[in-house]
């Protein structure tokens, strides 16, 4: 048996916008400990993108989130000496936590000078439906498509 599973911890919801989300993504974009270093990056990004297209920052950061999270994954699975690649659905808290890592991730491989400028990008082409983020949800969903025949194996 193995032991019980960890409780969710309460997030307090962030200073600026009273969201719960932000301060999720916020704790994921942080480096050691640097919460404030943190927000004052992301505040910054979006005020980027609010200058750039005229609209809600918060709310173009939220549809650019909506817009990169997956919808199926693969997993390996083995059956028979042979390794499956097969899709499964993403859970809803799943679905937000790879959401926010493909953000980072990719805003910090971007080549703009500053870390708000790069996530204001990331932001901005993900809201498009485009930029590298986008097209790592893409691509996740293609090859659960081309493993479709594998399903039949799923745990």
């Amino acid at each position: 048996m193995r032991k019980t599973r960890a409780k969710k911890r309460l997030l307090l919801p962030d200073p600026k916008f009273n969201d719960i989300l932000v301060t999720r993504f916020v704790n994921n974009m942080m480096y050691d400990g640097k919460r404030g270093k943190s927000f004052n990056i992301f505040y910054d990004a979006l005020a980027i993108v609010e200058e750039r297209t005229k609209e809600s920052g918060l709310e173009q950061w939220r549809k650019a989130l909506n817009n990169i999270m997956p919808n199926v994954e693969v997993k390996s699975r083995r059956v028979g000496g042979a390794t499956f690649q097969i899709p499964q659905e993403v859970r809803p808290e799943r679905k937000i936590a790879l959401g926010i890592k493909w953000m980072i991730l990719y805003s910090r491989g971007r080549s703009e000078k500053s870390m708000a400028q790069k996530l204001a990008g990331e932001i901005i082409s993900a809201a498009k439906e485009e930029g590298a983020a986008f097209k790592k949800k893409e691509d996740t969903h293609r090859m659960a498509e081309a493993n479709k025949a594998y399903s039949h194996f799923r745990m």
